[in-house]
């Protein structure tokens, strides 16, 4: 099968993208296919660039915001519609997004793919567009009997937030992934601040109450929900630097739960999935609290792929390799299953 990966990009989640995008290239050659590397930002990528960028590796902070201005050229564009129109996107039998976060995420490059018709993996345009948005798939959450935290968007005032969530509390950008521009607030005096810093990454900020308690995730492949998996992040957030850099969190999957909990995060799972029209596959986010009661933090339509990532694991315990993951995950943008 002709297979073009679109990786790197120009979102403040690129190196995560280019970890991922680099891992799925070498499993699916190594299943046969004619594999194609294709970044926005440096276009097809050749094997020397292919060896420059992986010999450059994950850092423990995103790009910076120069860096991502830079990269984006005189526009700031994170994807050109030019992309969609060269032919190894064009003549491609499947294209496998590895992009994360931004206009690789939130529909942009979707919709895009959809205008020339070419198949692709992961979930369509106004689903991307809905998970991304996380004040729109809360609102969808509670619709669908999904339990998430309560939650305001800025502006807001410190009186209403202490008095609506209480602290601590999360702010962060409404739509961007991998805890980008997140911080937690315990006292009024620090949350302007933090709503400032979010704002730098968007046009959107969420403030929302901190839910303590475990970090679990479940990811969910076509119409299945994978084994749940409880990740013990350093710090006390599951933030950037525990996401993907070596040793600074491990993951249990199968998740140590009660029957009645790994029910609970399947029935939840997928009905956070099926709210926000998702297809193909996505990681399903939750926060279980002291108490038992369960909170849906977000649903990640392009979930990391790399080597310390949570979908690989969650596939794994459900007895499938990453190159059958892969090929299950191109299998159902082909119309498989």
């Amino acid at each position: 099968m002709k297979i073009t990966v679109i990786l790197g990009g120009a979102s403040s989640e690129r190196d995560v993208s280019l970890a991922s995008g680099f891992r799925v290239i070498d499993a699916l050659r190594s299943a046969g296919h004619q594999v194609s590397a294709l970044d926005p930002v440096s276009g097809l990528l050749r094997p020397s660039a292919e060896m420059a960028l992986r010999s450059a590796g994950m850092k423990t902070e995103p790009p910076s915001l120069a860096e991502l201005a830079k990269l984006g050229g005189a526009q700031h564009r994170e994807v050109s519609p030019e992309v969609v129109l060269r032919s190894e996107v064009r003549e491609a039998d499947v294209v496998f997004l590895a992009l994360h976060g931004g206009q690789g995420e939130d529909g942009t490059i979707q919709a895009m793919l959809d205008s020339v018709g070419v198949a692709y993996t992961g979930s369509g345009h106004l689903a991307s567009a809905l998970a991304m948005d996380k004040d729109l798939s809360k609102i969808l959450f509670r619709e669908a009997g999904v339990g998430t935290a309560e939650w305001l968007m800025a502006p807001a005032t410190d009186h209403a937030v202490e008095r609506t969530l209480g602290y601590p509390v999360i702010v962060k950008p409404s739509k961007q992934g991998s805890t980008v521009g997140l911080t937690v607030v315990r006292e009024r005096a620090a949350l302007q601040g933090a709503i400032a810093t979010a704002y730098q990454y968007d046009d959107e900020v969420m403030i929302e109450r901190f839910i303590p308690g475990r970090e679990l995730t479940v990811g969910v492949l076509g119409d299945e929900a994978l084994p749940a998996g409880e990740i013990f992040p350093k710090h006390e957030i599951y933030d950037y630097e525990c996401k993907y850099t070596t040793g600074m969190a491990s993951e249990e999957f199968p998740a140590c739960v009660t029957t009645e909990e790994a029910a609970a995060l399947r029935d939840q799972a997928l009905r956070a999935f099926r709210a926000l029209k998702l297809r193909g596959y996505a990681r399903i986010d939750f926060r279980l609290d002291p108490s038992g009661g369960l909170y849906c933090l977000e649903a990640n339509t392009l979930p990391g792929l790399t080597e310390l990532s949570l979908m690989p694991q969650a596939a794994a315990a459900r007895g499938l390799s990453f190159v059958q993951l892969c090929e299950r995950i191109v299998a159902i943008a082909t119309g498989g299953r």
